[in-house]
C-alpha cells in the first residue's frame, strides 16, 4: 500500500507566475502574505489578483491569506461577501476569543492557526484552541520575526503530536530534512518558503519541483 503524503501548502508567494508554476507542481495550497511588515509582504490588490488567477485555473488549490495580530473588525470587514482567498492564517498572537468571532462571522472560510514553538509549553497550550480553527500549524521561535526565518523547530517536541484537527509544520523545511519529518513525525501538512526561496518571496522553482518529486519517490517506495 502506497504511503500518504503531507498536504504541501508553498508560502510567501508575490507574483501570478510563481503561482501558477507552484500550482502546476502540485501545490495543494498556496500562502500570500498580508503583513506589511514582512519582506514578502503583497497588497490587497495583487494579492486578489493572484488569488482570481489561480482560482480560474486551479480551483483546487487552497488560497490561504496570512495575516500577524490584524485587528478583528478589519478582518471580519475584508472577508465578508465573496473573498479571493479559502483560509485565513492567524500567524501572532491571536487568542482564543479573536479565533472564535472569526468562526462565528465568516464561517464560510477556513480558518488555521500558527504557532511558534520555543518549549514544551507552547505545545500543551494548542489543545485550547482546537475547537475554534481548522487547522494548527507549528513553527519555529524566533525574537525577530513571526515567520518565514527558515528556522527549524527542536526536534524534540514534534515526535508524538497528537491534534484533533490536521497539524502542519513549518520552518525551515528543506530537502535534507525531507526524510525525517515524513518518516519519524509525520505532518499532515508542510508549510515551505523560505528554503526554497533565491530571495523573499521569490522561489527557486527547481528547488520547488526537486521536493515535489521527492515527496512522490517517497510515496511510491
Amino acid at each position: 500500500m502506497p504511503k500518504t503524503n503531507p498536504l504541501v501548502k508553498i508560502c510567501g508567494l508575490t507574483s501570478e507566475e510563481q503561482a501558477l508554476q507552484v500550482a502546476k507542481l502540485g501545490a495543494n495550497a498556496i500562502g500570500i502574505i498580508s503583513v506589511e511588515e514582512s519582506q514578502r509582504y503583497v497588497s490587497p490588490e495583487i494579492k486578489k489578483k493572484i488569488f482570481k488567477t489561480l482560482e480560474k485555473f486551479h480551483p483546487k488549490i487552497d488560497r490561504v491569506t496570512v495575516v500577524q495580530n490584524c485587528p478583528i473588525d478589519l478582518i471580519i470587514k475584508n472577508f465578508l461577501g465573496n473573498p479571493s482567498e479559502t483560509i485565513i492564517q492567524l500567524h501572532g498572537d491571536e487568542d482564543i476569543d479573536y479565533c472564535k468571532k472569526i468562526r462565528e462571522k465568516i464561517p464560510n472560510i477556513g480558518l488555521w492557526k500558527a504557532f511558534r514553538i520555543k518549549t514544551e509549553e507552547d505545545i500543551d497550550k494548542i489543545k485550547s484552541f482546537e475547537d475554534f480553527v481548522d487547522a494548527i500549524l507549528l513553527d519555529s521561535w524566533n525574537k525577530e520575526t513571526y515567520g518565514g526565518s527558515g528556522k527549524k523547530i527542536n526536534s524534540i517536541y514534534l515526535k508524538n503530536l497528537q491534534f484533533s484537527k490536521p497539524w502542519w509544520l513549518a520552518g525551515g523545511i528543506s530537502i535534507e530534512w525531507i526524510d525525517e519529518i515524513l518518516t519519524v513525525f509525520k505532518p499532515d501538512g508542510l508549510d515551505i518558503s523560505s528554503s526554497i526561496e533565491i530571495s523573499p518571496g521569490y522561489k527557486d522553482i527547481k528547488k520547488t519541483e526537486k521536493i515535489f518529486k521527492l515527496l512522490k519517490e517517497f510515496s511510491d517506495y
